[in-house]
């Protein structure tokens, strides 16, 4: 299952990603976790304050090289782009078993194996787009082919912000989370709007829940999405003030609302044929936009039409 969170930034989406992996990884279920988010504070959220992360999105050219594989429609790293299907040849990645970038960029922590598409560098200011290095992870979701009992967790950037690529369609389940303020509603409204064409399930938890009148107001503007909340929690305080969190001291309605978010998830399934079907929609989308031009040939070519997507095309590599 591919699992993204969003919200508003401060609505807590990191600290729910973060839960939510502690979570899975508990269960000793395989976690790939994604810092994908322009403030990146997962691995501190998971307990990672000291060992650094190698981030992909600074490495393009190494992921792209391994993922391309010997997929004979791509003739070599520089011919990809941030939204380059995989077809057959192509290198696909499953979250339990072991492979090379997970060795070059993944780091153990919680359970999970995190990734992080990293910061700005002093180079970037100025000059560059975020989405030069979410890109890393969007061409790592499309080249992911995880069985249902595998988990990718990522923590997207704020906002609207997220649909400012075909990322937002990578996903299996999408959780937003919602403060109960006029603001976090708003932005599920808007996102809510913008994902209403593109079949994507959506469910809202909502987060800084002081009692059941925040609820109640949640539950009248959102409806039927919202699945579920985190109260305020004194535990969760003392994580994002520094301390070392064991989900056995969470408080239990919590620890019940991360049990409902994976049944949630789980009731969604994985459409193999959507995640396809999408790709290559954006794929098109992006060569028509900007891609022909700038890289000199028609990325239409790189559509591989009898490619069968997911853990069978993993099987038989």
């Amino acid at each position: 299952m591919k699992i993204a969170f969003v919200g508003k930034g401060g609505s807590g989406k990191t600290t729910l990603t973060s839960l939510f992996v502690r979570f899975l990884g508990a269960a000793r279920l395989p976690v790939l976790a994604v810092d994908a988010d322009i403030n990146q504070h997962l691995a501190a959220a998971l307990g990672l304050d000291d060992l650094p992360v190698p981030p992909i999105g600074h490495h393009l050219d190494t992921l792209k090289d391994y993922l391309r594989g010997d997929n004979p429609l791509i003739a070599s790293a520089a011919a990809m782009v941030k939204t380059t299907p995989p077809g057959r040849g192509s290198r696909l990645l499953t979250v339990a078993e072991p492979n090379e970038l997970w060795r070059m960029f993944g780091v153990r922590v919680a359970g999970a194996t995190l990734l992080s598409t990293g910061e700005f560098t002093e180079e970037d200011l100025g000059v560059s787009c975020y989405h030069s290095k979410v890109g890393a992870a969007e061409l790592l979701l499309n080249h992911l082919a995880e069985g249902p009992d595998e988990y990718v967790v990522v923590d997207m950037t704020a906002g609207a912000d997220s649909f400012a690529s075909g990322m937002f369609t990578r996903f299996d389940h999408t959780f937003l989370v919602a403060e109960p303020t006029r603001r976090g509603v708003s932005v599920y409204q808007q996102y809510r709007r913008y994902a209403r064409d593109h079949d994507i399930p959506l469910s809202v938890v909502g987060n800084k829940i002081g009692g059941p009148a925040d609820v109640a107001y949640l539950r009248r503007e959102i409806g039927d999405d919202l699945v579920g909340w985190l109260e305020q929690s004194v535990v969760v305080r003392a994580q994002e003030q520094g301390e070392t969190l064991s989900l056995d001291q969470l408080e239990p309605h919590n620890v019940r609302t991360l049990a409902l978010l994976k049944e949630t998830a789980d009731a969604s399934g994985q459409d193999w044929q959507r995640l396809t079907r999408q790709a290559v929609e954006f794929h098109l989308r992006n060569a028509a936009a900007w891609a022909n031009d700038a890289m000199g040939f028609d990325l239409a070519t790189q559509v591989d039409p009898g490619f069968e997507p997911g853990p069978a095309a993993y099987s038989r590599r």
